[in-house]
């Protein structure tokens, strides 16, 4: 979900990894400054989400109209986001604050930086299944002044009188609302060996005050951008080693018990003969991970970004975990579509109910072209289990999608069994294929 307040007329998404990743942390390690998260799929019985009465055929068809909804998504020059409201947010991120530890449940959010979720005594809250969390009962609880350092890394907060705490209030493009207090909470997760690894001073929103498009299974949000008050550049800064860390996202139905990861620390680290990399392009809002793609290639023939000038706009696309589609430009992505429909020798399925997707009658992934994606100083091969989705029965669909806006989206089907680094000192994003379901 993006944060509104820093990109203006703004529309949001609060994600919908559509099959990457429930963040649910249910596993950490912290070993020798490695700390690795489990990110578990919306379907699997480990996941809150999870309804053991729904058929395979039901969650496909969810998944169908979940996915079709992007083709819906218009951003304008200025909007970095599609407008994807928290109801398509399908991953929640699992976590445990306070002493004694708490059970959380948020939506995990890689366009924003407020982690926050719904407290005790709540004056105006949504809707939510779990038990809210109540401050009074935790001994690690402490509200910020609105004159301490941490309220400055918030620029939506005012100063409550008399008592001087840090009030927030936080407002999402698809008119969704967090108001409450900031806080410090002591952050706790599971290591491998089983005992409690925990994080003091973690700074996020208690809030009483919450509306919108949110549902009952989702407890608040946690942004994981690139400022450093999102739950990631906490998390880095604590373990001391370098604001760096990788994910590997496994791909879309593989068995629910195979987590994706991610990693942070030193071994975040992406390293190896076939490793690629391309730098992080800054811009007014530090939270997006842009890059600079120059276009894609279908087999050998390449199509450019821009049909009007040789040289791609330096971070013309960001990095969503969050978004399952690519998003790319309308004229850029109709000239790449009709490439690819040029390389496969199959008649496109003529369905209403798929259009304006470019669909093929399959059981089996097709066997379609290599597309290659060329950024600025790296060459990222996708194959068709990257390009290629299927959201119904017997029919695989390309997995990228118009938009309107100059802005694109590197969603999280082309970012399956890729090992990817984020490396914020050295301001790159690197990229090594491997099998993420190996990398546990």
């Amino acid at each position: 979900m993006a944060d509104f307040d820093h990109l203006g007329l703004l529309f949001s998404i609060v994600i919908a990894l559509s099959f990457v990743s429930v963040a649910h942390i249910s596993a950490a390690e912290v070993k020798n400054g490695r700390f690795s998260i489990d990110l578990i799929h919306r379907d699997s019985p480990k996941s809150p989400l999870y309804n053991p009465s729904e058929t395979p055929a039901e969650r496909l068809d969810r998944f169908f109209r979940r996915f079709m909804s992007f083709s819906e998504a218009s951003i304008s020059p200025n909007t970095p986001e599609p407008p994807v409201s928290s109801n398509n947010g399908e991953y929640l991120m699992k976590i445990s604050i306070g002493t004694p530890p708490f059970d959380v449940y948020g939506i995990y959010d890689t366009g924003s930086d407020l982690m926050w979720t719904q407290c005790l005594p709540c004056l105006s809250c949504y809707k939510q299944k779990n038990p809210m969390f109540d401050p009074s009962k935790s001994t690690s609880f402490k509200e910020v002044s609105c004159e301490s350092q941490q309220c400055r890394l918030l620029d939506t907060v005012s100063c409550s009188q008399p008592q001087k705490l840090c009030d927030f209030s936080y407002g999402y493009g698809d008119g969704s609302l967090a108001q409450g207090v900031i806080a410090t909470e002591t952050l706790t997760l599971n290591s491998n060996s089983g005992q409690p690894a925990s994080i003091p001073n973690i700074v996020f929103g208690c809030g009483h005050n919450n509306s919108g498009t949110f549902n009952e299974n989702e407890m608040g949000l946690f942004g994981t951008g690139g400022r450093p008050l999102s739950l990631t550049s906490q998390i880095m800064s604590t373990l001391g080693s370098g604001r760096k860390f990788s994910q590997c996202l496994v791909p879309f139905r593989t068995d629910p018990s195979i987590t994706s990861k991610i990693i942070f620390g030193p071994e975040a680290e992406v390293s190896g003969s076939d490793v690629v990399s391309t730098p992080l392009v800054t811009k007014d809002d530090p939270t997006y991970y842009f890059v600079t793609l120059d276009g894609i290639s279908v087999g050998d023939k390449l199509f450019p970004f821009s049909s009007s000038s040789p040289m791609a706009t330096k971070g013309n696309v960001f990095i969503d975990a969050g978004t399952p589609p690519t998003l790319l430009p309308r004229d850029f992505y109709n000239r790449l579509v009709q490439g690819v429909k040029e390389a496969i020798p199959m008649e496109p399925v003529q369905d209403p109910d798929l259009q304006p997707q470019l669909c093929y009658r399959s059981a089996t992934l097709i066997d379609g072209p290599i597309l290659t994606a060329h950024f600025d100083g790296a060459d990222v091969q996708l194959k068709p289990l990257n390009t290629f989705i299927s959201p119904k029965e017997g029919v695989y669909c390309f997995a990228m999608q118009p938009i309107d806006g100059d802005t694109g989206i590197f969603g999280n089907f082309v970012q399956m069994n890729f090992l990817i680094g984020f490396d914020l000192d050295a301001k790159k994003v690197s990229f090594k294929a491997v099998d993420c379901t190996k990398q546990q």
